[in-house]
């Protein structure tokens, strides 16, 4: 009984901060939602571009740049990155894991140039979350509102572009590239832009996280591939994905459901390392689960033709 308090106890603590790391991290997940629903581009670029967003972030706050034009200078730089991955699959003929995997590496390396270190502190500096004026800087509640505000503007924006004549088109290479291109779309445009915004969503999370923690660090990418997977899996199960806006909600949807799930498990004694364990064996369910229900629901159809 101590132990289920204790653990509800620590869980309620931490859905302010939770919730703050989930809408910040949403963007990655809509990162990766793109390329793989609206594209049928499997993405690995978001492991490079959110840090990469995140270091130029960082080094512009650290030169006095005010956080607005850091949070852009990112954006345009993520949106770089994936126009360069969709380039090199489009033009080389290279699998878009494999562009993806080629670009993070190289992304690793310019990091590390545009810091000059691995990491760096920009603690102190001003950020977009001090302006909220009825919440202390800095607190998770700012930090809420702001994320959550750019989350719905974002998540408006998005609906309304792939309603019109472009977003639909690119909608139809995902669907069927060879069918858009004898409809006379523009593949490789459709292709470089999508994966470019989505890239852009990834280090504009990551230009958000630098101004949220109060640092950059080159290695703060790992693992956010999967940890997004993850939440756009459980955010998908919840939405599902037969309209656009229910595809666009499931990035925010399954970010807040799975960073609360992640603090339940820190909340009740889970050692950190344990997480990553955690985190995979949950995507791997997620993904087996519309196997195992579709096999489930043939059975009694196969015992019915065998009588």
């Amino acid at each position: 009984m101590d132990f289920l308090q204790t653990t509800i106890s620590s869980f309620v603590s931490l859905i302010p901060v939770t919730l703050a790391q989930s809408f910040i991290l949403s963007f990655v997940v809509l990162g990766i939602m793109i390329p793989f629903r609206m594209l049928s581009f499997p993405d690995l670029t978001s492991e490079g571009a959110f840090p990469l967003g995140g270091c130029v972030c960082g080094i512009l706050l650290a030169a006095g740049v005010t956080p607005p034009l850091a949070i852009v200078a990112a954006f345009a730089v993520g949106l770089a990155a994936g126009c360069c991955t969709a380039f090199i699959h489009l033009r080389f003929r290279i699998h878009t894991l494999l562009a993806g995997i080629l670009m993070s590496t190289m992304l690793y390396s310019i990091n590390l140039g545009i810091m000059g270190k691995s990491n760096l502190s920009v603690f102190g500096s001003p950020t977009v979350f001090d302006w909220v004026p009825f919440a202390q800087a800095g607190f998770p509640v700012s930090k809420i509102v702001v994320a959550g505000l750019l989350a719905l503007i974002v998540l408006i924006g998005l609906n309304l572009y792939f309603k019109t004549e472009k977003g639909t088109a690119m909608r139809a290479v995902g669907a069927n590239p060879d069918m858009a291109e004898a409809q006379g779309i523009n593949v490789w445009a459709a292709t470089i832009g999508g994966v470019g915004i989505a890239s852009a969503f990834s280090a504009g999370s990551g230009a958000l996280m630098v101004q949220s923690q109060g640092f950059a660090d080159v290695n703060m990418g790992i693992g956010i591939l999967i940890n997004g997977l993850a939440a756009l899996m459980i955010g998908e199960a919840f939405t599902g994905k037969q309209t656009v806006l229910r595809q666009l909600l499931a990035p925010f949807i399954g970010s807040i459901i799975y960073y609360q799930l992640v603090s339940l498990c820190l909340a009740a004694g889970m050692p950190p390392p344990n997480l990553k364990l955690a985190t995979g064996l949950f995507v791997l369910a997620m993904l087996a689960l519309p196997s195992i229900r579709r096999s489930r629901g043939g059975a009694p159809a196969r015992e019915a033709m065998r009588e």
